[in-house]
């Protein structure tokens, strides 16, 4: 059958963000609207013709339909080669490493993250580079450029692929192959960790209950951690990846995912509680009566890495160098002093990252949006860290319990909470980031509850390998090395606006390690309400959600 071009309008909505676009399903469901967007990434991306493609998603309403449709544009504009996880099934991570794996010149993503599925929920694509990192800025900006003014998309007209049989098969000129969506992932994370001492670990009474949410890390749950691994049957639950995530919000936090928290905190609690989220990219990690924050979980690993196969060698036991984003709490800056390697503070979203990566001055990362990975991949990976904390019970035999109590009496504990106030009027978002932005240089040695402010801006970012800057990253209101209130729009979400808010506190004094994070972060949460005067400009009463 013929290649053919299709006329199609531009849209002026599109603007990816640092995680690509997301919209309502309906928006994609628009004549021409997918394919618009894809034909500005096959104009603006030459790279891609002649060369090998990844394409995959997370197994969301519409995730099936959309996969076709991008094959067809790929034989459409001449891509050698099309690589499809089975089903139209793969992780965030998991399409980053086929990236790797198969030197692809990049991957079509098609999720939105965390954000809830089914015919009226959310839909998403991004475009991930060669190398398996995200889209920098500069090209997902030409490529917004590019679907406002396009006028035609190509596709090769007629023919399907079936998406269920692995081999390969053919579309025009262009070789779809369909692969185990698995396997290449799980012979990476064979080797980084200890597969042998992980499953001794279990054999003697380990338990862990990891939930897949009905996403896309069931299917590598269930053959890494059950199949692989030997843990009891049963560990792994919500497995079977849905179209609308069985309903539930596909985001691992204490909000949404209430039931592991109740489950650590009973009496039968598994020695690990654990759960990523829609496109498998983030995780939340819980032990017996204990929940360990993101940036807890960076640090905690980060103090125990050089005990993992995968990052031994090296003069610092493998460890090359330590990140976060701004918002992160600062517990893995403490860590990176003692183990004497760099530590970068970078804005938020994965890119950021990767430049640290690919120049090898950076092995482990981390978000406070529950993301964590390391050098392995150019993705935030939450299966990764599961694994990463199973390997750190078996290697030293201690509880999750064990392993934080000694972390903060040797390194002080941060205490840390976000708050969240979702679908805010953009004009009142506006007008609250405004307000505290003119008030910063006024703040600077203030004193409020006993704590004096030091630093008092807007956070910019010079990119320490290419000089790139990144400016407007959030507004920071930083009490020396004792706490810190952060304020920041996100553009995760598909409706309205959402302000995130940042607490952080930090405590060493032996007898102020155990407090409950709320009443350790009470008055700074005060000092917070009458500083950015939040829920005064808002009208809101409180945060959406709390984590």
């Amino acid at each position: 059958m013929p290649v053919c071009e299709q006329l199609t309008q531009p849209y002026t909505d599109q603007k990816p963000g640092t995680a690509g676009l997301r919209k309502k399903v309906a928006v994609f469901l628009q004549p021409h609207y997918l394919e618009n967007f894809l034909q500005a990434i096959f104009d603006v991306e030459t790279s891609l013709k002649g060369s090998t493609l990844v394409i995959g998603g997370d197994g969301r309403y519409h995730n099936r339909v959309a996969i076709q449709t991008a094959i067809a544009m790929a034989a459409g504009n001449g891509i050698s080669k099309v690589v499809v996880g089975q089903g139209g099934i793969l992780s965030t991570p998991a399409a980053s490493n086929l990236i790797r794996v198969h030197d692809a010149a990049g991957g079509l993503l098609f999720t939105a993250s965390h954000n809830p599925a089914g015919p009226d929920g959310d839909f998403g694509i991004k475009f991930n580079i060669a190398g398996g990192g995200q889209a920098p800025e500069a090209l997902t900006g030409k490529i917004y450029e590019a679907s406002r003014t396009i006028s035609r998309y190509r596709l090769f007209d007629g023919g399907s692929v079936d998406l269920d049989r692995c081999g390969n098969q053919q579309l025009g000129d262009t070789l779809i192959e369909i692969v185990d969506s698995v396997d290449d992932y799980a012979h990476l994370q064979q080797s980084l960790f200890d597969f042998d001492l992980i499953r001794a670990w279990f054999k003697r009474g380990g338990r862990i209950c990891f939930d897949a949410m009905h996403a896309v890390t069931g299917p590598y749950a269930q053959r890494i951690l059950i199949e692989q691994l030997g843990a009891p049957a049963g560990s792994v639950i919500n497995a079977t990846p849905l179209e609308d995530f069985g309903g539930g919000h596909p985001d691992p936090n204490l909000i949404y995912a209430k039931h592991l928290l109740d489950l650590a905190m009973s009496a039968d609690a598994p020695d690990l509680i654990a759960a990523s989220d829609g496109d498998g990219d983030r995780n939340m990690i819980l032990g017996r009566g204990l929940f360990i924050s993101p940036g807890d979980s960076l640090a905690m690993l980060a103090a125990h890495l050089d005990k993992l196969p995968g990052y031994k060698n090296g003069p610092k036991g493998g460890i090359r160098g330590l990140a976060r984003s701004m918002p992160t709490c600062r517990a893995v800056d403490v860590v990176a002093k003692a183990l004497e390697v760099e530590c970068f503070e970078t804005p938020t979203g994965w890119k950021f990252f990767c430049n640290l990566l690919d120049a090898g001055r950076l092995t482990l990362c981390g978000e406070e949006s529950f993301g964590t990975s390391s050098s392995h991949t150019r993705e935030k990976d939450g299966l990764w860290a599961v694994l990463a904390w199973l390997n750190v019970l078996a290697t030293t035999g201690k509880s999750v319990q064990q392993l934080a109590d000694a972390h903060w009496a040797r390194h002080g504990r941060h205490y840390y909470v976000r708050h969240d106030y979702d679908e805010l009027p953009v004009a009142a978002a506006n007008t609250v980031v405004d307000s505290l932005r003119k008030a910063l240089p006024s703040l600077i040695g203030s004193t409020h509850d006993d704590w004096t402010i030091s630093q008092a801006d807007e956070f910019s970012y010079t990119d320490p390998v290419d000089g790139s800057i990144a400016t407007g990253q959030g507004l920071r209101i930083v009490f020396g090395d004792a706490a810190r209130i952060i304020l920041r729009l996100s553009g995760t979400g598909t409706e309205g606006a959402t302000l995130r808010l940042y607490l952080e506190r930090y405590e060493n004094a032996a007898d102020k390690l155990a407090w409950p994070t709320s009443d350790a972060l009470a008055p700074l949460a005060q000092t917070a309400d009458r500083i950015v005067r939040l829920n005064e400009l808002t009208g809101r009463k409180g945060p959406s959600v709390i984590t």
